[in-house]
Order: structure tokens, then C-alpha cells, then sequence
């Protein structure tokens, strides 16, 4: 069984050597990374792995969002070029967690008649200033998360492989007549780290929200919830929309006795025990 991860990616310097790292001891062979001109240090980080042969690097420097056009393309390419049987079309703030066991053995074990798997995402809040690895601070996990526009955070699938996939926009859906059934069990969850730091999350809404805007040929009501984030940003109220995300001390207190948070060091221990 070959699992292959898909990342498109632009700016991601401070997690994607994380993310590459905790995937590829889940069980993925194999990570198909577009990156979206980056100027920061994630093509050295990613021409790493590229000489290690664990990623297949491409480059779209083109700055519209075409986000499902090109993973649409790594997801046929995982099939066509490396006979994958299976695919998580993954971004770089997202690590999937399996309820048993790894990855790979959780989707090799999954029924011939599934061809998707429904893994639902939950949000680990920013904390005050930490000078460190993200996932040593970030240990709070939201119960249930809101995008930005106020609705549930809608879930990731991963797919079997197939030569007429189609990957939606955001990799929430696929489309394919020939992989089967979905199966939302809950065998696979998506821990999303989102915001990390102020400047990552100006940074990262900067560059989504202006490549959405840019992009005349995309309907206005895809990628909503960033093009509401951009909208902030140019009105000024990002600093202080981000101030509301950050779990200062009382604000912690507050949530988890509501039960809107629990503690999750899962992620944390993992690296702890990694980095050993």
C-alpha cells in the first residue's frame, strides 16, 4: 500500500518541516509539494526533502489561489506517476491524527467498497508570545471550531487514488466515479494550526486574501471565510481580530471551564518523543 501526501504551499517556514516530519512517521511515502512563491525559507527547507527523495517539488508562482486546479493535478500525478493507492490533500497547518494505529495501516484496513475518508478538523488556538516549536505552546484544543464567517470548520477528506480525481477548492471534497463510497467514522481527525504568530497570520491572510482578489475567473463565494479575513486587514482590525484568538490567561481559564477547550497534548508528546 503507497500513501501519498499532496502540499501546496506558500510562506510556511515555521511548520512545514514539522508537518512533512510527523506525516512521514504516519506512514506517508511520499509528499507532491507545489510551492506558491515563497520568500521566505520554505523552498530550502523543502529542497531538504527533495535531495532526501521524500517530496517531488513543483513551483506555480502565479499568486491567484488556483488552489484546486493544482492540487487537482498532484492528486492524478500520485497516482499516474507513483502508484499511489491512497491521497491526503493536506495543507501545511494541518497534521491527521489516526484514532489506531498510523496512517498507512488505517486506510489499508478500510473496506474495499471506501473510497473516502471524512476527517473532521478542530482548531488549537494561538497563546501569548512563545519562543519555541509551535506545538510546545499550542496544547489547547477547541471542542468545536468557527471559521471565520461563523459556521463549523468544515472537514478534510483523503481519497483513494485515481486518475479522474478532482480535488475541490480548500481539499474539503473530491469527486471521482470510480473510488467509492465516504466513510465518516471518525477513524481520522485533522489537529489545524492556523495561527501561530501575528506576523504568520498577517502574512498568511495577506496572501490568500489578496491572491482571491486578484483571481477574476473564481465566484466570489469561494474562499469566503479569507476573503472576510482580508477584508479585516485592510480595514485595520486584524491586530485586535487576532488579539480575540489568543488564549491569554484569563481567556484560557474562561474557555475551559466553559468546556469549549481541552487539553490535547497528543502533537506535543508525539515530537517530544521524536526528537528524543
Amino acid at each position: 500500500m503507497k500513501l501519498v501526501m499532496t502540499l501546496y504551499v506558500r510562506d510556511e517556514e515555521d511548520i512545514i518541516a514539522a508537518n512533512l516530519d510527523y506525516h512521514f512517521s504516519q506512514g506517508v511515502d511520499l509528499a507532491i509539494v507545489t510551492d506558491n512563491g515563497s520568500v521566505d525559507g520554505t523552498v530550502e527547507i523543502l529542497e531538504g526533502y527533495e535531495r532526501a527523495g521524500k517530496v517531488r517539488l513543483f513551483h506555480y508562482p502565479v499568486h491567484d489561489h488556483e488552489q484546486a486546479k493544482v492540487v487537482t493535478g498532484m492528486a492524478r500525478l500520485a497516482f499516474e506517476d507513483h502508484g499511489a493507492d491512497w491521497v491526503i490533500n493536506n495543507d501545511a497547518d494541518e497534521f491527521w491524527w489516526p484514532r489506531q494505529g498510523n496512517l498507512k495501516t488505517t486506510l489499508a484496513a478500510m473496506d474495499d467498497s471506501i473510497g473516502m475518508v471524512v476527517a473532521r478538523r478542530t482548531n488549537f488556538p494561538p497563546v501569548p508570545e512563545y519562543d519555541g516549536p509551535f506545538y510546545e505552546a499550542m496544547i489547547y484544543r477547541e471542542v468545536q471550531s468557527l471559521n471565520p464567517l461563523g459556521v463549523p470548520l468544515p472537514p478534510k477528506v483523503c481519497h483513494r487514488a485515481a486518475a479522474d480525481i478532482g480535488v475541490g477548492q480548500g481539499n474539503h471534497s473530491v469527486s471521482s466515479p470510480s473510488i467509492g463510497r465516504a466513510i465518516d467514522d471518525g477513524s481520522v481527525e485533522v489537529f489545524h494550526f492556523p495561527a501561530r504568530s501575528y506576523p504568520q497570520f498577517q502574512r498568511k491572510v495577506i496572501n490568500t486574501g489578496s491572491s482571491y482578489e486578484a483571481n477574476g475567473r473564481l465566484p466570489w463565494n469561494v474562499g469566503r471565510a479569507q476573503r472576510e479575513l482580508y477584508r479585516v486587514y485592510k480595514e485595520g482590525g486584524l491586530p485586535g481580530y487576532y488579539a480575540g484568538l489568543v488564549l491569554e490567561k484569563r481567556t484560557l481559564a474562561a474557555r475551559l471551564e466553559r468546556g469549549e477547550l481541552v487539553v490535547d497534548t497528543r502533537l506535543r508528546d508525539f515530537f517530544r518523543a521524536m526528537n528524543r
